[in-house]
């Protein structure tokens, strides 16, 4: 069923018609079911707050105006409990209180309805926080029925295409979205407070890059060109840094990736991206932790989380174990001391690796890592020794040439960070873009693009400087004990019905 024709089929409901007629007897009644505005003094959870100490039974002679939802109605409208953002009051129409006509105007009251209340606080003998209501108004007639009380929207699909009916059914799920928000706001304050300021770069870009992915591609018109939305701000970032905007600087960005979906990848995500001056990998490793850690103190008040049932600690430090050494440990093969690319292919398939049979020595060894050893880091860990040919943007290590100075964080079994000593050499980008290229050109379609204009920027003098990105959307599962990456992001990407 198309989203018109389940629409057509809604608006034939009998419930649907009932609630059109009362909607059409307040405007006979001169009243405007849509209004401009409602002037509140209090939130529900401020009354709660302020009144907490107020004993059952007491009346008192405050007048506060509230607004919020109608989630329940008892004793044909005499009780309702409306809800707002911030809690639940409970509002008590009595004819003696309100007068006939208001009584009426209650009467074509539904559940769902938004309304605005004024009144005097009581708590009633039962100890229920309460408003006496003098005056009710409208404030958007509902059309439709929510879902039922007890059972909610318990339709997964449902609650994803529908997200506003999850959100007023679901208080798990607000609080899911809520915590986000914190989370975001907490690392904006712990960068705030370490210096960085925060930057804005472009979303649609002429060239790809920053990241070994599929792009989205979309045309200008008036310039008649293609353009592709961003896969990572990296390129961009570094832009800024080589003319000097500032010595530390971030970016909370929207990346688009043409791929496939799962439990934890949309095509559309949030990750923090940033880069801090005269500093390498080694920083960002300590960075990493204290967003982390400072997040988490934040927005749970403990280091000490639960995903899926398993404990999770996040207390500082990290171990740092090479990729290598990983593989090693948990299979037995040395892949450093294997020296050709099909030594290594042959090695990777040994162990389960599902490959094409063109992978790079690099290419076969994170093919193995991500087999063998990658769903078994649970607690945080900093994964490090990456392999050059999968590292185009990352500085050459400093003993081995054939690995980087790059890091990935694991938790979960998720890379949640990510980061470099980055490459400041123009002629060893240059040379990194070319043998991406030949990727490229050999099939391999996520293989990065060469960005001239980027290799004419280090050629100005990028300074020595460490760069890192965190996935929120995975964080923020992690810190919300969240299934899937659909119930972090508000609106994700769903196929058509």
């Amino acid at each position: 069923m198309t989203d018109s024709e389940r629409r057509s089929s809604e608006m034939t409901d009998p419930l649907h018609s009932v609630r059109v007629a009362k909607r059409e007897s307040l405007k006979a009644l001169g009243i405007d079911p849509y209004p401009y505005s409602f002037e509140r003094t209090h939130e529900a959870g401020q009354l709660e707050r302020r009144y907490a100490g107020l004993a059952a039974g007491v009346e008192t002679e405050d007048r506060v105006r509230v607004a919020g939802r109608i989630k329940a109605m008892r004793n044909s409208g005499m009780f309702i409990d409306l809800h707002d953002a911030s809690g639940k009051v409970q509002i008590f129409c009595h004819r003696d209180l309100l007068g006939s006509e208001a009584i009426g105007v209650v009467r074509l009251l539904d559940i769902g309805d938004l309304i605005g209340v004024e009144g005097l606080v009581r708590r009633t003998p039962r100890g229920e926080l309460t408003i006496n209501a003098s005056a009710v108004t409208v404030l958007a007639k509902a059309l439709r029925p929510l879902p039922e009380k007890y059972h909610g929207l318990a339709d997964v699909e449902l609650r994803y295409r529908q997200r506003y009916l999850d959100l007023i059914m679901n208080p798990p799920s607000r609080d899911t979205l809520l915590r986000r928000s914190q989370v975001v706001a907490a690392m904006r304050n712990h960068l705030a407070e370490r210096g960085y300021i925060e930057v804005e770069t472009p979303m649609l870009h002429a060239i790809p890059g920053g990241a070994s992915a599929m792009p989205f591609v979309t045309h200008h018109n008036a310039l008649d060109i293609d353009l592709y939305l961003r896969i990572a701000p990296e390129l961009h970032l570094k832009r800024l840094l080589v003319g000097g905007l500032a010595d530390k600087l971030f970016e909370i960005n929207r990346c688009f990736r043409n791929e496939g979906l799962s439990p934890r990848h949309n095509p559309e995500f949030t990750s923090l991206e940033l880069y801090e001056a005269y500093v390498d990998y080694t920083a960002m490793m300590r960075l990493t932790e204290e967003l982390v850690t400072t997040v988490a103190e934040t927005v749970l008040g403990t280091l000490r989380v639960s995903y899926g049932g398993a404990e999770i600690d996040l207390s500082a430090p990290w171990p740092r174990r090479s990729m290598a050494e990983l593989v090693h440990t948990a299979t037995g093969v040395d892949f450093l001391a294997l020296e050709s690319a099909g030594a290594a292919r042959d090695a990777a398939t040994s162990l389960g690796a599902a490959l094409t049979g063109v992978e790079t020595w690099g290419q076969a060894l994170e093919a193995a890592f991500a087999t063998r050893v990658e769903d078994t880091l649970i607690q945080p860990m900093h994964v490090t020794g990456f392999p050059r040919d999968i590292s185009p943007l990352a500085k050459a290590d400093r003993h081995d040439p054939r690995l980087v100075e790059r890091f990935e964080t694991y938790i979960n079994g998720w890379e949640i960070a990510n980061a470099f000593s980055e490459l400041t050499d123009p002629e060893d980008q240059s040379e990194r873009f070319a043998a991406q290229m030949r990727a490229r050109a050999a099939g391999d379609e996520e293989a990065q693009l060469l960005d001239e204009d980027y290799v004419t920027a280090l050629e100005y003098g990028l300074p020595p400087c460490g760069g890192l990105g965190i996935g929120i959307d995975r964080l923020v599962m992690l810190l919300t004990d969240s299934p899937s990456i659909r119930d972090v992001i508000a609106f994700p990407t769903l196929r058509p019905r």
